[in-house]
């Protein structure tokens, strides 16, 4: 089985006025994948990123990044990074960042120009190349952000909150930008609080309460356990049947029925059921957790959890 790209064990860290903002965290990242980091406020999610990246110092942090300890500055040299709130200088255009942003990588000088070309058509910024950063928009400037972190031609790629202002045929660009990245070969990191973008992109994920992993894992493993078909009718289901289906082992309400499990062959007997009792069926469709649903229920679960030991 290959190494995962970051392996992150008792990751710690505690500011001035023993603020814990990191609380003894572990994380696995695959290689060849799109991992997403989500939280509330205050989580720790830039705080994580800005250790792995060399920003801050951690108080303690165990682990590798691309088989090298954490804080081994020549990695960096493989690696990309958006930050939250990317600023860039004003007098400067959209293509001389990206110029700025190689030069500081160490990239020639000619392979520079090449590669700025290619991602200002990567981001769709061509025909904007030559205007100054203070003449774009929000949008704009994330997308300059987004190529920029691409300069180096990175293994991993750091992105925090890369859809921040950015509107949504703008983030279905983006969307489809980390999709690219992740065929390519490339581990796209995205720390993002948008979770309905990050559900249609992400392999794996982790989530972070007040410095805490609550749940981490892939996608498709932490929410198969809600996998479950759900059968609607045009009318409500007569009492007796419902019942009879609530013997059965089904969830019944009104005007709908729940098969739980990703099995179609249960669903069967039950539409025969409810054709034989003259239910008219308007719908029978898929369906399971939301990564949002997931999200608000690892982290009320993380609260309760406390409550009790506290208690």
């Amino acid at each position: 089985m290959e190494a995962p790209i970051l392996d992150l064990t008792q990751v710690r860290k505690i500011y001035k006025g023993k603020v814990e903002a990191l609380r003894g965290i572990s994380i696995e990242v695959p290689r060849d994948s799109i991992f997403g980091l989500l939280g509330p406020n205050g989580a720790g999610k830039s705080t994580l990123v800005k250790i792995l990246t060399t920003i801050i110092r951690p108080t303690e942090c165990q682990g590798s990044m691309l088989g090298q300890p954490i804080g081994h500055k020549p990695t960096l040299a493989r690696v990309g990074y958006l930050p939250e709130h990317a600023r860039f200088p004003s007098y400067l255009t959209g293509e001389q960042v990206i110029e700025y942003a190689a030069a500081l990588s160490g990239v020639p000088r000619q392979r520079a120009r090449e590669r700025t070309a290619e991602l200002l058509e990567l981001v769709g910024m061509t025909d904007a190349r030559e205007r100054l950063i203070e003449t774009y928009s929000k949008g704009m400037v994330q997308r300059i952000g987004f190529a920029q972190a691409l300069v180096n031609d990175p293994e991993l790629v750091f992105l925090d909150e890369p859809t921040d202002g950015v509107d949504p045929a703008g983030r279905r660009d983006m969307r489809k930008l980390l999709l690219k990245l992740r065929d390519e070969g490339r581990t796209v990191f995205v720390n993002s609080h948008l979770l309905g973008e990050l559900e249609t992109v992400c392999d794996s994920v982790v989530i972070l309460k007040e410095g805490r992993v609550v749940k981490q894992g892939r996608l498709d493993d932490l929410t198969r356990g809600s996998r479950r078909f759900e059968i609607l009718t045009a009318e409500p289901i007569p009492a007796e049947l419902a019942g009879k289906l609530r013997e059965a082992g089904f969830a019944v309400e009104s005007q709908r029925v729940v098969v739980p499990g990703a099995d179609p062959a249960p669903v069967q007997p039950v539409l025969d059921e409810l054709r034989s009792g003259g239910v008219v069926i308007t719908s029978v469709r898929q369906a399971q957790q939301s990564l949002e649903d997931l999200f608000l229920e690892s982290v009320a679960g993380s609260a309760a959890s406390e409550q009790g030991d506290a208690a």
